[in-house]
């Protein structure tokens, strides 16, 4: 369902630029060293304001130190970062109450009730919230949006994993943020709740311009939600672009997989309805299990992962990625 928060009377734009042309956060060359260890090499990141930008990349990338930095968490070695017109590494609370954060878990709230504490959340933020600035959602408007409306007087505690995680969100949300940071959101989801969920991102961004930056594993989710990607391998955004554009760039052609004589194939093509036609003509009824699909983020993403890691690269393929042959341009 759609989300109606509200405002207050006035907006001061030299007071909060970002509500301007400036994007919702920026970053260049940013890098962090710990000891000897760089951990990031040079990030470059742009989001604007209402864009969903999906951060993806493998364990060890830098992703959750990107996101620090950005946070306010973690200050930076070096690089030049403003998130909603001010330098994370000195925003204040006022700052802070403008941004929402959705983490892989929360500090545990075991007594308190749902409704209870989302209202306890809504109070700091009303009391926080600047002058022209957001104010907080209709805590009930939250829950129905969650889809927690029956558990609101039960105490966290006593919530399964999925309806802990969906509170979760709720805590990200109910300060109606100008910048979302996402942490894996869905997972515990089950398949209608995600779908619920991804509706609900959908209404944020068309409705209230809120800027989103999700870091996920889940590729389908990525494409699902996300205006654009930008990948994230060695301490460094190696990509970015839409999931047709990255696609397109770093996974050409059709996937054609098949059994021919008992023995399975795999074969990545240009023209994937003459390959097939030939194919058959020589095979016959000997062509089973023909499987034929055009390459896509997933396929993207594995070949970039695997070019920059050479050890990645020698390993052999999982079932699931064994259809597809990578050919770089």
């Amino acid at each position: 369902m759609a989300l109606h928060g509200q405002s207050n009377d006035s907006v001061d734009t030299s007071v909060y630029p970002n509500r301007s042309d400036v994007p919702a956060l920026e970053a260049r060359d940013v890098r962090m060293r710990y000891g000897s260890i760089d951990v990031l090499t040079g990030v470059d990141l742009r989001v604007e304001a209402g864009e969903v930008v999906a951060l993806l990349g493998p364990n060890g990338a830098g992703k959750t130190t990107t996101i620090e930095i950005l946070e306010g968490i973690r200050r930076r070695s070096s690089g030049y970062v403003r998130v909603l017109g001010v330098d994370p590494a000195h925003g204040d609370d006022e700052w802070q109450s403008r941004i929402g954060v959705v983490l892989q878990s929360w500090r545990d709230h075991r007594r308190w009730k749902v409704r209870e504490l989302l209202l306890h959340f809504a109070k700091h933020y009303r009391v926080l919230a600047p002058s022209g600035g957001r104010l907080p959602y209709d805590t009930d408007e939250l829950l129905d949006a969650v889809g927690l409306t029956d558990r609101a007087e039960t105490k966290v505690g006593r919530l399964s994993g999925g309806q802990r995680r969906r509170l979760d969100v709720a805590i990200g949300l109910v300060g109606n943020p100008e910048l979302l940071f996402l942490d894996e959101p869905t997972v515990g989801f089950d398949p209608e709740a995600r779908q619920d969920f991804h509706e609900l991102i959908g209404s944020i961004t068309r409705t209230r311009r809120t800027a989103i930056v999700l870091t996920t594993h889940d590729l389908v989710e990525a494409e699902l939600l996300a205006d654009s990607v930008a990948i994230l391998v060695d301490g460094r955004v190696v990509a970015r672009g839409t999931t047709e554009q990255l696609a397109r760039r770093y996974a050409w052609g059709t996937a054609v997989s098949y059994r021919l004589h008992g023995r399975s194939q795999t074969a990545t093509v240009d023209n994937a309805t003459e390959f097939v036609r030939e194919l058959l003509a020589a095979g016959g009824s000997e062509v089973t299990d023909l499987v034929v699909r055009p390459l896509n983020l997933q396929d993207a993403y594995l070949h970039m992962i695997r070019s920059a890691d050479p050890v990645a690269a020698e390993l052999d393929p999982s079932p699931d990625e064994g259809k597809v042959l990578f050919h770089a341009h």
